[in-house]
């Protein structure tokens, strides 16, 4: 779910870094090795260890989750310029990437070179949101005044701003994910296993890309306790059915790095590399009557509703058609682009009563593509390995899997929508989650929940010395340093023939459908 821009980062390190830095550029990419004295070594193309006073990644506030109540006058103009301070940020994270030198030379380079004018650009465009707000009778939030400055963040802060440990809690509550049985809430999922997270653990961005991930992004499955609850006890009016669609794993290669969601009108929108399935002809200026006319990879042409997600990439040196791209190699998204071997789209219902249709050209975004910069509130990332679906989810961290054992990327959409709206200017709060015991609330109601499976084949990462190689990650905000927290999942329902009626009456009615 990227927003057309990037990603912001937080806390404030202006330390000096000791000895030199050294770019280097190769595949297009943000690749680039820094070397301290005593502080800093290589180990191969895909193993890093940095020190951890260095800067290493930009955190600015999120300007767009503030603005809850945008007029639909506006909305076009506003979701262009968040798409310019999603840029901006891409920028400065570039600029930071690639100034280790002077950096290391001058401890107050990132304030004022990098920093400073990045505080000016935004300021002018918040001021633009605010008018364009105003100015069609809407009413901005105090609030922006306060969200230009943005800061400097450690390697060791942006993991603590990541959620080391798997300490956040989950987006979705208690509310069960139902394919093939396994929970999706995880609680609170104690995804340490136990495990240090920092001594001796990889320190630096780590990476490929040198934009992570790091050793302590990862977690040997078979170490990590039981975190899944159980389900929430179904009601006497549960609706108990489901609905498959079978829509391919995106074999075709149908792939972009806008998001029309967020930032409609804006090529290389979400700065990352999405696989879609269903709708065929989902970009940043796709409209609903483009939908209409999309044609669908689903069986059931019916379904042109388009699901999409981050690509996940091994970094096993390797480069892929994009090495040279925005949203590819030049913004951090380096490796093997991997197709999931399996994918599955599945409708469930509710444990407390019956469902509704979905309205035509709904649009919801599970997860949180910032949470390196905004924290877990909004996280809904579900990493785990078959044959462990039932006792352990992961959002934090990656899963090591075990022989035999193939990585799993899980996902439980909103459930409860407000009965009015096909989206929300900050894309979230015309639909929630169920509570802990499955009932929608504030007069919400219950739709049928998207769920969605990924199953990939992935070579076990390596942790050796506390670095990490071989490693996998999901696209993202090059700023984001590939956090497994970042996952998300995006939708817009598109169907016909009464497709949508189709799918609430076989959950309503208890039967198992396709």
């Amino acid at each position: 779910m990227g927003r057309n821009t990037r990603k912001r980062r937080t806390p404030l390190a202006t330390k000096a870094i000791a000895a030199s830095a050294a770019l280097a550029l190769g595949g297009g990419g943000l690749i680039w090795a820094n070397y301290y004295a005593s502080a800093h070594e290589t180990n191969g193309q895909n193993t890093t260890k940095a020190a951890t006073a260095q800067v290493a990644t930009i955190t600015c506030p999120d300007v767009g989750q503030q603005l809850t109540n945008v007029p639909n006058q506006a909305r076009t103009e506003v979701d262009g310029e968040l798409a310019n301070l999603d840029r901006q940020i891409t920028d400065a994270y570039q600029r930071l990437a690639t100034t280790r030198d002077a950096q290391s030379r001058d401890a107050s380079f990132v304030q004022n070179s990098i920093l400073q004018p990045l505080k000016e650009r935004r300021q002018v465009i918040i001021d633009r949101i605010q008018l364009e707000i105003n100015r069609v009778g809407g009413s901005a939030p105090d609030s922006l005044d306060g969200l230009a400055g943005c800061t400097g963040a450690t390697a060791n802060q942006a993991n603590t701003n990541a959620g080391q440990g798997n300490t956040g809690q989950q987006q979705n509550g208690d509310q069960q994910q139902n394919t093939g049985g396994q929970q999706q809430n995880g609680g609170q999922p104690q995804g340490n296993g136990g495990q240090q997270q920092n001594g001796g653990q990889q320190q630096g961005n780590g990476g490929q890309a040198g934009n992570g991930p790091v050793a302590a992004d990862f977690v040997d499955i078979t170490k990590v306790r039981r975190n899944v609850q159980a389900k929430p006890q179904r009601s006497r009016n549960a609706s108990t059915g489901t609905f498959t669609t079978r829509c391919g794993v995106n074999a075709n290669k149908n792939h972009n790095t806008d998001n029309v969601i967020v930032a409609p009108g804006v090529a290389n929108g979400a700065h990352h590399l999405h696989d879609y399935v269903g709708n065929q002809k989902v970009n940043a200026f796709a409209s609903n009557d483009t939908f209409l006319q999309g044609g669908s990879s689903c069986q059931n042409k019916n379904d042109l509703s388009s699901y999409y997600w981050p690509v996940v990439r091994v970094q096993d040196g390797s480069q892929d058609f994009d090495q040279d791209a925005d949203g590819g190699g030049k913004e951090g998204n380096v490796g093997r682009i991997l197709t999931p071997v399996q994918a599955q789209i599945k409708y469930v219902g509710s444990p407390t009563g019956k469902v509704v249709a979905m309205p035509q050209f709904l649009r919801i975004i599970t997860g949180d593509a910032k949470t390196t910069t905004n924290g877990l509130a909004n996280a809904n990332a579900h990493w785990s390995c078959t044959g462990f679906e039932n006792k352990v989810q992961l959002t934090t961290q990656y899963p090591i899997c075990p022989r035999g054992s193939n990585v799993v990327r899980t996902f439980a959409f909103q459930s409860c929508w407000d009965g009015q709206n096909i989206d929300s200017a900050n894309h979230r709060t015309h639909v929630a989650f169920a509570d802990a015991r499955g009932n929608c609330q504030n007069g919400f109601k219950a739709i049928p929940q998207l769920t969605m499976r990924l199953v990939y084949k992935i070579t076990p990462p390596a942790l050796q010395n506390g670095v990490v190689k071989n490693a996998y990650a999901v696209d993202g905000f090059p700023e984001q340093l590939h956090k497994p927290a970042t996952d998300h999942d995006d939708f817009i329902s598109v169907t016909t023939d009464g497709l949508a009626n189709k799918i609430t009456n076989c959950i309503n009615r208890g039967q198992q459908c396709q």
